[in-house]
């Protein structure tokens, strides 16, 4: 079951029932990070200050619900673009996986490789044990970081056959600007 808490005015938190220790707080500095994108070229969270920026994790490439998620935010990206919001999508495969992934599902927006799962694992959104006994994969969440790189919304999901909230993300965004 998932239940949204109002912590802040103008801020969502979504959450699973089962999930008892969040690390990342509405309200707290998002951890800053520095991964490759599919061009081999680094992208760090504190480059984008200044636009809001929503954060996808997606367990794998090529597998039906994370092509669904990331096709529906290819085709609303006008939304985020008009809310001043930059989207990234950050998943443990390989920079030359996710550009594959990009390019055949023609994505435009960053796909980020966490492949060393240092960024997954301080947005407290990693399983310990995933499917078919895969280790260490990003678990399915959202994440909306303001202007001045502040957590605003986060939702981390236990069932990765779910997808986030967005009508709650683009209300979120909405009260952004």
């Amino acid at each position: 079951m998932l239940q949204m808490v109002q912590l802040i005015p103008n801020t969502l938190i979504l959450h699973s029932n089962k999930i008892t220790d969040m690390s990342i707080q509405i309200g707290q500095v998002a951890p800053d990070f520095t991964l490759y994108n599919t061009d081999k070229e680094q992208v760090s969270l504190s480059t984008m200050q200044g636009k809001n920026v929503l954060i996808l994790f997606f367990p794998f490439a090529f597998t039906g619900v994370c092509t669904q998620e990331l096709c529906s935010t290819r085709d609303n990206i006008a939304m985020y673009q008009h809310a001043n919001a930059e989207v990234v999508g950050i998943s443990v495969d390989s920079p030359f996986t996710l550009k594959k992934f990009k390019d055949d599902l023609n994505l435009n927006f960053p796909l980020l490789s966490d492949f060393n799962k240092e960024v997954a694992t301080a947005y407290n959104c990693l399983y310990d044990t995933f499917a078919l006994g895969t280790k260490g994969v990003a678990k399915r969440s959202a994440f909306v970081i303001d202007k001045a790189g502040v957590v605003r919304y986060a939702e981390v999901l236990e069932n990765a056959g779910e997808i986030p909230n967005f009508a709650a993300i683009q209300e979120c965004l909405k009260g952004l600007n």
